[in-house]
């Protein structure tokens, strides 16, 4: 993480974010232990950690998993108050959102969750392709092979996530820096972070 190389998905109960480290703050809102505390208890949780806001790349606004007009929909009120905090703030793009009118001006960052289908197909390819177009940053969650690595950073991903570090980590985390250093070698695309 001092390198770099990795960073830190947080949820609403973590507690340590190591200093130096870069992290992304998941709302909860897909399988997780720690489920989205509600919108009040999301921007308490976030007014406390504002002193790490600097290292924070990105907070998702809640979403609708699968749902891409459920999940515009509930993360609009929440867009403003957490940029309002000092953060960027993420659109978790789901199943069929590249068909939609996406507010681009609110957020900062296109997360590409959504179904697998979705996103290793044409809707999160034309997804991307759009925020690239706006100017925003493109992350892909649940990543954890090589292959999907590569295909994140052929999308133009700046960062993915998954739980590949979560099994096995004495033995996976020599893999993932291999694969990251590997899907980083030459090419113009932007370097791209792991965060686990």
């Amino acid at each position: 993480m001092w390198e770099g190389r990795l960073g830190m998905i947080v949820t609403y109960g973590h507690r340590l974010v190591p200093d130096g480290a870069e992290w992304i703050m998941d709302n909860g809102c897909f399988g997780t232990r720690y489920p989205y505390p509600g919108d009040e208890g999301y921007l308490k949780r976030l007014t406390e950690m504002a002193w790490k806001k600097d290292s924070c790349r990105f907070v998702t606004a809640p979403d609708v998993p699968f749902d891409a007009e459920g999940s515009v929909k509930r993360s609009l009120p929440m867009l403003a108050p957490i940029r309002e905090l000092g953060y960027p703030v993420a659109l978790v793009g789901q199943d069929g959102i590249e068909d939609m009118d996406v507010p681009w001006e609110e957020f900062d960052v296109m997360f590409l969750g959504g179904s697998t289908d979705w996103k290793i197909g044409p809707g999160a390819r034309e997804t991307a392709r759009q925020a690239l177009e706006h100017g925003k940053a493109v992350h892909m969650g649940r990543v954890n092979s090589l292959s999907r690595l590569w295909y994140a950073r052929q999308l133009g991903c700046t960062s993915a996530d998954g739980t590949f570090l979560r099994y096995a980590p004495d033995r996976n985390l020599p893999k993932l820096l291999r694969y990251i250093d590997q899907v980083n070698e030459g090419g113009d695309i932007p370097y791209l972070r792991a965060v686990s």
